[in-house]
Formats: C-alpha cells, sequence, structure tokens
C-alpha cells in the first residue's frame, strides 16, 4: 500500500499550508509569552503577610500590614507593589493611633517617597472623621496626603461630598478643593 492512498495528496497540502499558518501566527504568541517570562518582570522579592513597624528614636511611627508585598528593582523606578491592599496605622508622639488608612490596592515608588492607594480608600482620623475615595496619594517628603478624586468625609455632624482634597498626613487639619455638597446628620 502506498502513502498516498492513506493520505490524499489535497489533504497533506491543506496540513502543510495549516502548519506554515501556525507558525506564521506564533509570531505575536512567543513575544507575549517572552514578556512574560522576562525574569526582569518578575519581583526580586515577594512577601507574605507583613507587618512592618517605622519607628523614631525607639517611638512607633507607623504600622504597614499587608497580606502581599511585590518588592521590583528597575533601574528606572524601583518600587513596591501591594496588589492584595494594604493598612497603615499612623501614631502621635504618646504611641497612640492617629490615624489609620486602608486600600485594595498600593504602590510605592522608592526614589520619590510617595505612595498611591487605589480602590475603596478609607483613612480615619482620631475625631473620627472618615476620608472615602477611589485614590489617594501620600507624599512623605512632603508631609501631605491629597487626591484630585471625588471624596467624601463624614465627621460627627456632616457628610462632605467633593472633588479633591488636601490634607496633612495624620488627616487632622483637611480640606476638600472643590465640595459639591454637604448633608447634616440628625443624632436622635
Amino acid at each position: 500500500m502506498d502513502v498516498w492512498d492513506i493520505f490524499p495528496k489535497r489533504s497533506l497540502i491543506m496540513s502543510i499550508a495549516f502548519a506554515v499558518a501556525m507558525l506564521m501566527s506564533c509570531k505575536n504568541d512567543i513575544e507575549v509569552i517572552s514578556s512574560l517570562t522576562n525574569i526582569d518582570n518578575w519581583p526580586s522579592q515577594t512577601i507574605v503577610n507583613l507587618e512592618t513597624i517605622y519607628t523614631d528614636s525607639a517611638k512607633i511611627q507607623l504600622i504597614v500590614k499587608s497580606k502581599l508585598v511585590e518588592t521590583y528593582n528597575q533601574e528606572e523606578d524601583s518600587y513596591l507593589e501591594f496588589p492584595k491592599g494594604l493598612e497603615v496605622f499612623f501614631y502621635d508622639k504618646n504611641e497612640m493611633v492617629e490615624s489609620q488608612l486602608s486600600a485594595k490596592y498600593a504602590i510605592y515608588h522608592k526614589a520619590d517617597q510617595l505612595w498611591e492607594a487605589k480602590d475603596s480608600v478609607v483613612v480615619i482620623n482620631a475625631n473620627d472623621e472618615i476620608l472615602n475615595t477611589e485614590q489617594l496619594f501620600w507624599d512623605e517628603n512632603k508631609k501631605l496626603i491629597y487626591t484630585s478624586k471625588f471624596v467624601s468625609i463624614t465627621t460627627t455632624n456632616e457628610i462632605i461630598y467633593g472633588e479633591g482634597m488636601e490634607a496633612n498626613e495624620n488627616f487632622t487639619n483637611w480640606k476638600i478643593m472643590k465640595p459639591r455638597g454637604t448633608f447634616y446628620l440628625d443624632h436622635e
């Protein structure tokens, strides 16, 4: 029996054409695979269940907690990524919690000492005032937190809505840039 009897010429030509087409179409897939498997895109360090305490003169300044932290040491921008969110507790000079921040995602740019928190960002200060926003920046050098996004701030008597906000890093002195409305709370 001849091979040409088992596989007709037409099937063979179609199979060869299909194989050539598959090889030619793999160029983009190979580039994608190369970028995903490139070791430069991997974190240089991964930390699970982080709890770190920052002190000054043996006094607690802040505590950072996160379920996952990935460190990327790239030439142009070294950063820490918190893909599962974080909690930060700020302490006063008496080592009492002065304010706290939580978010579902955060990134810290080491060179600029700039934090960016995203997704369900909540800040609570010692006066029980609550800031809610979707994005918040914390500039360690300027000791300032700010956003240009929509914010709501709940105090004991009111809820204030607006666009943009600036505050000191412990969120005790804040200002909404473009207030949009205030709702007064009835405490009966």
